[in-house]
């Protein structure tokens, strides 16, 4: 059993027994664990100790963070910025493919592709020449790889683990960042309306959340929210576009492509992080469009 599992066996315990407020010892046997070496290994994983972690499993702690998430991400709208964030969150310059390019399926086109550990399980990233192009957490390796070649059928596939971990080294810890460091770039299959909707989730920062309604809104559609849902479901690149981010207006944190419990326990290991407490903010600028009309139709809204 590894970290991540360990932890997601505490928070899916937690999720049926919060009322009897388990102790730190009742949580330790649950991962066969000494108090001791499951504080120490909670806490290096975490950064924040187990008491500090759940209080950002509550509810209450989600609605507070949907208030400041719909406030600062309403305020790097008006400001044009791309991830308002904080001083180590990402900058991501988010590339759609052209019809023809996603007709093509990948022809002559190479890519690397790789599996690698990160706090919430392996994932298997994918690169092209424009940049990353898949990226997903995995319990099955052989099945994930079979999802990558559906959606790049004639693309040359190229076995690069490096890749992967470079990857999880370079999102996961903060000590490999730099301020101003390149934006990372990211080449994505999807509409217009998918592609508007994963832009604005670039501009929700680390250590805050908005629901599926708000985001309607600051997409310039308030009546399309189940079409939003559905985008921010179709996401190709988790976490980093962070759907995760992504809950429903009574704080509730709700489905999850790579699994609710993995989505909780991101969600609270993010906003544990010291520079999600912290409030400065670099400039990622990206260009500011508008859906038109074409887009929304194609997600399937009436017009």
């Amino acid at each position: 059993m590894n970290d991540y599992e360990r932890i997601a066996r505490i928070i899916e315990y937690l999720d049926a027994h919060h009322v009897e407020q388990p102790d730190l010892h009742q949580l330790a046997g649950l991962v066969h664990l000494s108090t001791f070496h499951f504080h120490r290994l909670f806490s290096s994983w975490a950064g924040v100790t187990p008491k500090d972690f759940l209080q950002c499993l509550t509810v209450a702690h989600a609605r507070d963070l949907l208030r400041n998430g719909e406030s600062v991400m309403g305020a790097a709208l008006d400001a044009g910025l791309s991830g308002p964030g904080r001083l180590h969150d990402l900058c991501v310059n988010l590339e759609a493919a052209t019809p023809g390019e996603v007709k093509s399926g990948g022809e002559g086109m190479d890519l690397g592709y790789g599996l690698s550990q990160t706090p919430f399980g392996s994932w298997l990233v994918a690169e092209s020449p424009r940049g990353l192009c898949h990226l997903s957490f995995i319990d099955d390796p052989d099945d994930a790889t079979a999802r990558l070649k559906e959606d790049w059928p004639r693309a040359r596939l190229m076995r690069d683990d490096p890749l992967a971990e470079r990857l999880a080294d370079d999102v996961f810890d903060e000590s490999q960042r730099k301020t101003g460091q390149a934006p990372l770039r990211a080449f994505v299959r999807g509409t217009p309306f998918q592609v508007r909707v994963w832009r604005a989730l670039l501009r929700i920062p680390r250590g805050a959340l908005t629901s599926y309604g708000r985001l309607a809104e600051f997409v310039g559609h308030p009546s399309a929210a189940r079409a939003v849902g559905n985008a921010v479901g179709d996401n190709p690149l988790a976490w980093i576009i962070p759907c995760h981010r992504v809950i429903r207006e009574t704080g509730i944190v709700g489905n999850y492509r790579w699994g609710r419990v993995r989505k909780r326990v991101a969600l609270a290991w993010e906003g544990a992080q010291p520079s999600a407490r912290r409030g400065r903010q670099p400039k990622c600028p990206e260009p500011r469009e508008r859906l038109g009309e074409e887009g929304l139709a194609e997600a399937g809204e009436p017009r």
